[in-house]
């Protein structure tokens, strides 16, 4: 078992690094708000330190998953960033959905420090981490991801490499273009049902084994038909990820029109006070 840091102790990164701590890894943690890692501490027991270089100290691998890329940045290369003393051949591991630009960025200024760096974008929400069965997309040198492989193995379920640095998040950019059509797709389909007159559970209980049927039918029909929506990711962290496909769709030349669209729908949810609303709100511009 290795001696590891996690730093960001969010609704992802807490159920995460106590799978670490859970499957014998030595974790250290360390969170901007430090009261969240002291109590994080006195549940599952390891160290909490009050920087991450302080926390990476002596780390054989270190794990991130914080908020956006300039936390990310401040994290890694920031006046207390935990690069500045890993050992040369640690590994680092970043769990955080970011720009493509930052994660090829980190494995530049790793590799000139001797560092192992992968980017590894999660999905599958909070019950994914809270069950150790997230989905990891992992951009970086192949020797640096089989070498993390069995250390993410604690709470990931699916763990793929996409090639090299960079790649992780891309793919993750995929995920997100995927996930927003398929939610806005339901969305009307639940808004079209309501209209209509139906019955919506005899809607589901007829196409959820059919063609139509999706993860988001079969997880989130029942509360979006409710209007339930404190469930899973919360839109503002959807339209943070969707403004960094969008970018990158930009540069890359990629025509994105649902995605743009969606976009533009969930900026309506957050209008109407959604953005700490799950992503199956969008239902909320559609039923009144």
């Amino acid at each position: 078992m290795a001696k590891v840091t996690f730093l960001g102790l969010g609704v992802m990164g807490a159920p995460m690094a106590r799978h670490l701590t859970a499957t014998g890894h030595d974790v250290t943690v360390y969170n901007r708000t430090g009261a969240k890692a002291e109590a994080w501490v006195a549940a599952h027991g390891g160290r909490a330190a009050a920087t991450p270089a302080e926390a990476a100290e002596g780390a054989e691998a270190v794990f991130s998953c914080v908020g956006a890329d300039h936390d990310l940045e401040a994290v890694t290369l920031g006046p207390d960033g935990c690069f500045a003393v890993m050992a040369e051949g640690a590994l680092f591991v970043d769990h955080t959905t970011v720009s493509a630009d930052i994660a090829r960025r980190l494995a530049v200024e790793g590799a000139a420090r001797g560092l192992r760096v992968l980017d590894a974008p999660i999905s599958g929400g909070q019950a994914g981490a809270e069950g150790g069965t997230l989905t990891i997309m992992c951009g970086g040198a192949v020797a640096d991801y089989e070498a993390a492989v069995p250390m993410m193995q604690a709470y990931g379920k699916r763990i793929t490499r996409i090639g090299e640095a960079g790649a992780g998040q891309l793919a993750k950019m995929c995920n997100q273009v995927a996930i927003a059509g398929l939610v806005q797709g339901l969305a009307e389909l639940v808004g079209f049902a309501k209209a209509a007159g139906l019955d919506t559970g005899k809607v589901f209980e007829a196409i959820s084994g059919g063609a139509a049927s999706s993860w988001q039918m079969l997880n989130r029909w029942e509360t979006m038909a409710d209007g339930k929506f404190d469930f899973g990711f919360a839109v503002d962290w959807m339209r943070k990820d969707l403004g960094l496909t969008l970018d990158e769709a930009r540069r890359n030349g990629a025509s994105l029109p649902v995605a743009a669209l969606v976009d533009q729908f969930y900026g309506e949810v957050q209008a109407m006070g959604g953005g700490r609303n799950d992503t199956s709100s969008l239902v909320r511009r559609l039923v009144k």
